[in-house]
C-alpha cells in the first residue's frame, strides 16, 4: 500500500512540472514537439535511404538529368525540395495565369510529367538508373489516389488541421504497395505460401499506416500551435474575430460544416479537460470534459455501427437487384432500374464513409491537441495555449452547427462529386491542377444545372451560402 502511494506521489509531482509518462520507456519525461518532428525527419530519411541536400554536395551521378534540370533541382534532392520548386515553377506558367499562350501551356504539362516521375520513389529509381524511357506511357499517368478523397471528401482550407484522411492513406497504401512476386508466380505457390506472402504484405501496409498516422498526427500540432500564437489572454477579440472568419470561409467549402462542427468539438473537449484538470477544484471540470468525450465517442460509435448496417442492407439490396435483373430481356429497362437502385444506395454508404471520417478527424485531433497541451514549454504557456485553442474550437464549433442544420443531400450531388473526383485524378496524373473553384463549377456542369447552394441560416452569415456542406445532420455536440 506504501509503495503504490509512494508511486502515486511520483507520479502527481512528473505532472505537476509537466513531464508526460513514456509506456515504452516506463519512465515519466519531458515531451518536446520540436523534437519528435526531428525525430520523425531522422526517420523519413531512414525509410527513403536520402540524405537532405546541401550546395557543397556533389551531385549524384544518374543516367539522364533533364528532369533535375527542368524543376532545377539537385539530384540529391529531397520529396520536399522537389515539391516545393515544381510549385514555384508551375505556378508561373499555369494555363490560367497565361490563356492563349502555347508555350506556356506545353511547359506546364512538361513540368507536370517530370514532377510526377521524381515525386514517385519507383518511377525516380528508375529514371536515375535507365533514363528516360518514351515507350513508358505509364509515367505520364502514374495516379495519386489521394486526389480522388480529397475530392471527395476534402477541402483545402481544413487539411492542414486534419491532414489526410486514414482512409485515404489505405487506399494509397493499397495502390502503391509493391508485389514481391507477380500474379502468375502467386499462382505457383501453394496456399500455405500464398498465406504468408500475404502476411508480410499486410504487416509492411500496417508499420506504413503507422508511420504516417504518427506523422500526420505530429503535422496537425505543429500547425495548431503556429495557429494560436497569435492569442494574446490581456486582448482576445482580434483572435476571436479571427476564428469566426475562418470558421465562415471553411463553411463555404466542400464539406465544411460537417468539417467546422467536428474539428471545433474536438478541440474544444481537448483544452477543456487539460483546464478542467489543472483549474478546477479536484479535476471536476476535467472529469466532465472527458464525459463530453466518452458520451460523444460513444454516440459516435452507435451511428457507425448503424450506417455500417444501412451499407451493408444497400449493398445487399443492389445484389439482389442484379439477380432479379438476369432475366430481364429489355436491356434498357434493366439498366435503369439497376442505376435507380445504386443512386438510391448511395446516401447510406456515403453516411458509412463520413461516420468512419469522423471518428478518424476526432482521434487525430485528440492526439494533436495533447501534443500541444504536453509541449515541453512552462506551464503558464500551456495554459494559455489551451485557453486559445478552447475558443478557436468553440468558435469553429458553433458557426458549423449552424451552418450544418440547412444542408440537402441526395444522390446527384454524390454522383456529381465522384465524377468530379475522378476527372480531378486523372487531371492530376497528367501533371494537371484543379482549384476548389474549378471543382464547384464542374460539380454544377456535372448535375447538369447552376444551383445556389442550401439556403443559410441568417445567423451565420454570407460565406455560407455557397458550396455542399457533407450529410445532413441536426447534432449538435460533435
Amino acid at each position: 500500500m506504501e509503495a503504490k502511494q509512494q508511486e502515486k506521489q511520483k507520479a502527481d509531482e512528473a505532472r505537476s512540472i509537466g513531464k508526460v509518462w513514456n509506456a515504452e520507456k516506463k519512465k515519466w519525461e519531458f515531451y518536446f514537439l520540436d523534437a519528435e518532428r526531428l525525430e520523425i525527419e531522422e526517420m523519413e530519411k531512414v525509410k527513403t535511404g536520402k540524405k537532405v541536400s546541401t550546395s557543397d554536395e556533389k551531385e549524384r551521378p544518374v543516367k539522364d538529368r533533364a528532369y533535375y534540370d527542368l524543376l532545377e533541382v539537385s539530384t540529391n534532392a529531397t520529396a520536399a525540395d522537389i515539391k516545393k520548386a515544381y510549385y514555384k515553377k508551375a505556378r508561373s506558367c499555369h494555363p490560367d495565369k497565361n490563356p492563349g499562350d502555347s508555350e506556356a501551356a506545353a511547359k506546364f504539362q512538361e513540368l507536370g510529367h517530370a514532377y510526377n516521375v521524381l515525386s514517385n520513389e519507383q518511377l525516380r529509381a528508375n529514371y536515375d538508373k535507365n533514363g528516360i524511357n518514351e515507350s513508358n506511357s505509364q509515367e505520364t499517368m502514374e495516379v495519386d489516389v489521394s486526389i480522388f478523397f480529397n475530392v471527395m471528401f476534402g477541402s483545402e482550407l481544413v487539411t492542414p488541421y486534419i491532414g489526410e484522411l486514414w482512409m485515404s492513406q489505405m487506399a494509397d497504401s493499397f495502390m502503391t504497395q509493391e508485389n514481391a512476386l507477380t500474379p502468375e508466380e502467386m499462382e505457383q505457390l501453394d496456399e500455405e505460401a500464398r498465406r504468408q506472402v500475404m502476411e508480410e504484405k499486410m504487416k509492411a501496409m500496417s508499420e506504413e499506416s503507422e508511420f504516417k498516422q504518427r506523422k500526420r498526427r505530429l503535422e496537425c500540432a505543429l500547425h495548431l500551435r503556429e495557429r494560436i500564437k497569435s492569442y494574446d489572454p490581456k486582448n482576445p477579440a482580434p483572435f476571436i474575430q479571427g476564428a469566426r472568419e475562418e470558421a465562415l470561409k471553411i463553411v463555404s467549402g466542400s464539406y465544411g460544416a460537417t468539417y467546422c462542427k467536428t474539428i471545433g468539438f474536438s478541440w474544444m473537449v481537448a483544452a477543456e479537460e487539460y483546464l478542467g484538470f489543472e483549474k478546477s477544484f479536484w479535476g471536476v471540470g476535467g472529469h466532465l470534459a472527458r464525459w463530453q468525450r466518452s458520451a460523444a465517442s460513444f454516440g459516435g460509435e452507435v451511428k457507425l455501427i448503424g450506417a455500417g448496417i444501412k451499407a451493408v442492407s444497400a449493398g445487399s439490396r443492389a445484389m439482389n437487384k442484379v439477380e432479379s435483373l438476369q432475366d430481364e430481356k429489355d436491356e434498357e429497362e434493366a439498366s435503369k432500374q439497376m442505376q435507380q437502385t445504386i443512386d438510391e444506395g448511395l446516401p447510406a454508404f456515403l453516411e458509412f464513409a463520413w461516420a468512419v471520417n469522423k471518428r478518424d478527424i476526432q482521434s487525430t485531433l485528440k492526439d494533436a491537441c495533447k501534443k500541444v497541451l504536453q509541449d515541453g514549454v512552462p506551464k503558464e504557456e500551456r495554459l494559455e495555449r489551451a485557453e486559445a485553442i478552447r475558443i478557436l474550437g468553440k468558435e469553429f464549433h458553433q458557426v458549423g452547427v449552424i451552418a450544418v442544420k440547412s444542408i440537402k443531400f441526395d444522390a446527384e450531388d454524390i454522383k456529381a462529386r465522384l465524377n468530379v473526383a475522378s476527372m480531378a485524378t486523372m487531371a492530376k496524373a497528367q501533371g494537371q491542377e484543379m482549384t476548389e473553384q474549378d471543382q464547384k463549377d464542374m460539380m454544377q456542369q456535372a448535375k447538369g444545372h447552376v444551383t445556389d447552394g442550401p439556403k443559410k441560416s441568417e445567423n451565420v452569415g454570407k460565406s455560407s451560402e455557397e458550396g455542399t456542406n457533407g450529410p445532413k445532420s441536426t447534432e449538435n455536440e460533435s
